[in-house]
């Protein structure tokens, strides 16, 4: 798996917390937004051109550790 904490920063002061990519304005919801609507990673790349196919999969990658740190009481 991907090393996410290269790729997706964490900022208050930036997009109000929400994790984004590389201290860009482009968060992690975004892209998992686009690739649940149908997007396939090359469409994302080709609307986002400062984005790699590193920070994609970093936000996978960082949706998969998010979600395995749930727990239900």
């Amino acid at each position: 798996m991907i090393d996410y904490t290269k790729h997706i920063t964490i900022d208050p002061k930036q997009r109000s917390g929400k994790p984004c990519i590389r201290g860009m304005r482009i968060t992690v919801y975004d892209i998992l937004s686009y690739m649940a609507s149908g997007d396939t990673i090359e469409e994302i790349l080709e609307n986002f051109p400062m984005l790699n196919r590193e920070d994609i999969l970093a936000c996978l990658a960082y949706a998969a550790d998010t979600e395995r740190k749930v727990t239900v009481s």
